[in-house]
């Protein structure tokens, strides 16, 4: 059986932090939708705030150190990503904003995507529509309809808000598990053929 990858990206920058648990609820809702499908499937996830420090450093240099490196590998090869930002002066983190920079910009194309967002008030959610939402169809993926937003009033364990959030967890979980079958192999068609090192390239045309 062929294995999905699903990456989570959590762009939450305190410990604890919320960002990071609505992350892990939606990798695992999405891990049981599509494995109610008998879809085999592998959830990681990439937390900026560990990496911070390599994509400074990429923006300055134009390299990527080898943890943000395999970060960034991650990214491209998933069939489906997750995608979990706080809310910051009404927009997403600059940290999340930074690593989407230092990823190649075709690497989105026609991915299945879920976003994500945690903030103070249920009136930071307009993020998700007028500033997340927008990143995604310009990288040109393929982003589910349902958004999910998280404030303080959705963590309480069996309040009325943590049933609403598990409700809309549990139905944008299901919008991208159904999106994930049909798009992975259009993906590896998509994909260009791994190219040769600059070097090669250069004696391979002094050759000629």
């Amino acid at each position: 059986m062929e294995t999905r990858r699903v990456v989570v990206v959590s762009g939450g920058m305190g410990t604890p932090s919320s960002s990071r648990m609505l992350a892990d609820q939606l990798g695992e809702a999405t891990r049981r939708e599509l494995e109610r499908a008998d879809v085999h499937t592998d959830v990681t996830t990439i937390v900026l705030r560990e990496l911070a420090v390599d994509i400074a450093n990429n923006l300055v240099t134009g390299f990527a150190p080898p943890a943000l490196a395999d970060a960034l590998k991650s990214v491209a090869e998933a069939d489906a990503l997750i995608v979990v930002s706080p809310v910051f002066s009404g927009s997403y983190s600059g940290l999340l904003k930074s690593f989407f920079d230092v990823l190649d910009n075709t690497a989105l194309e026609s991915m299945p995507v879920l976003i994500a967002a945690t903030g103070g008030s249920v009136r930071h959610s307009l993020m998700l529509e007028h500033a997340m939402r927008p990143l995604f169809i310009y990288l040109r993926a393929r982003v589910v309809s349902t958004a999910v937003y998280a404030g303080p009033e959705d963590w309480g364990t069996g309040s009325r808000g943590a049933d609403a959030l598990e409700q809309r967890v549990t139905r944008a979980a299901g919008e991208l598990a159904g999106m994930v079958e049909g798009t992975a192999a259009v993906r590896r068609r998509q994909r260009p053929e791994a190219s040769l090192p600059f070097e090669e390239l250069l004696a391979q045309v002094q050759g000629r």
